[in-house]
């Protein structure tokens, strides 16, 4: 057991029970140099502790005395110890990619944004009027990625925003809930989101920088808080041989990038409030702010267009905020409360010297 028994009356238990499991638990420590009595539990079962992901309830049922404990685990999975693996694993075989010779040049910003791609959600077509699982994300992140770029050939794109994070994950641990215990319905294993998730962002990567040089902006989002920023560096890793590929995988909730005479505001869109962002923006960017004529805020979170207030967007005094479409299927939940919006992968051209020019969006 995890936590030690100072008090066996507090849990209820009668003088011949006691008397067994003390010897039990000594009996662990004489043969398993400081293992505790689950040890000896699992090897009189032929289990392998290693096997074990989560041990919340035990029982003994041999000879005269059964009792059955319920424990507490000082500890599940290491997440933080299996991510850095994984990301020491990529840094070291990180593919080298020859920088793509761009044909066309121009001066326009391609910002591709597949917002709340919510890799994991489980969706049945029978519940909520349409499927949804990590397969059909994939399909419809690649597609819409694909429909922007047809979209988008009209204009000389001299360089590419990609950006990651915002809900790319559904979950968050491996009880399937997200970062503040919420429970989800999912359709895998959290740790095939992450391989899903990361092998996603690398092809919509590889595809993007056969326009321009691609700069891959993190925001840090409520579903997958810390599974999305290791997703990022992970991202990073993979392309750190890629002379023309930048990836942003730091932690703060709000992300600042500059094009010209274009200062764009990143944020999941679950922290500040709306009417706040542009003064922020000012306050925390004030150089960049003075050096811009054209200043734009792109959330995400809601999966929809504000519409019944500000129609697509509202304007501030120098400064645009608009929330941007999920290409996701509403689940079982935001179904039953009527939570349905349209999805979509939405993207916006930015002129280096005149603002936004143009939005494309590819809808299912």
């Amino acid at each position: 057991m995890s936590k030690k028994i100072d008090s066996f009356n507090r849990l209820r238990l009668q003088p011949d029970e006691v008397e067994l499991i003390k010897e039990y638990r000594a009996k662990s420590l004489d043969n398993f140099n400081d293992n505790t009595s689950l040890d000896l539990h699992l090897k009189e079962r032929g289990i392998k502790k290693s096997d074990v992901v989560s041990v919340k309830h035990w029982q003994n049922m041999k000879g005269e005395l059964r009792f059955s404990i319920v424990t507490k685990e000082d500890k599940g999975v290491d997440e933080n110890s299996l991510f850095e693996r994984l990301n020491e694993y990529i840094s070291t075989h990180a593919p080298k990619y020859p920088k793509v010779k761009v044909k066309v040049k121009g001066n326009h910003l391609l910002v591709v944004n597949p917002a709340d791609i919510h890799i994991g959600k489980y969706a049945a077509e029978l519940e909520t009027g349409e499927e949804y699982n990590s397969k059909i994300a994939v399909e419809r992140v690649l597609e819409g990625v694909r429909g922007i770029i047809s979209k988008a050939e009209g204009f000389g794109i001299d360089k590419v925003l990609f950006c990651i994070g915002n809900d790319i994950l559904h979950i968050d641990n491996v009880y399937n809930q997200t970062t503040k215990g919420t429970h989800q319905d999912v359709d895998g294993k959290w740790w095939e989101h992450y391989e899903i998730a990361l092998q996603l962002y690398v092809e919509c990567v590889e595809m993007l920088r056969m326009i321009a040089p691609v700069d891959c902006v993190h925001s840090m989002s409520n579903h997958d808080y810390q599974s999305g920023f290791h997703l990022a560096h992970a991202l990073k890793s993979w392309f750190r041989n890629c002379e023309d590929v930048s990836v942003d995988a730091g932690v703060s909730h709000r992300k600042y990038y500059k094009y010209g005479g274009n200062l764009i505001g990143l944020e999941h869109g679950d922290g500040a409030k709306m009417d706040n962002l542009p003064l922020l923006m000012a306050q925390e960017q004030p150089k960049l702010w003075a050096d811009t004529k054209y200043r734009y805020w792109y959330l995400h979170h809601i999966h929809h267009k504000v519409k019944h207030k500000w129609r697509d967007a509202k304007d501030f005094i120098g400064c645009t905020v608009e929330y941007l479409r999920s290409p996701s299927a509403a689940d079982s939940w935001h179904h039953r409360k009527g939570f349905v919006s349209q999805a979509a992968v939405e993207c916006f051209i930015h002129d280096h010297d005149k603002g936004q020019v143009a939005r494309l969006t590819h809808f299912y």
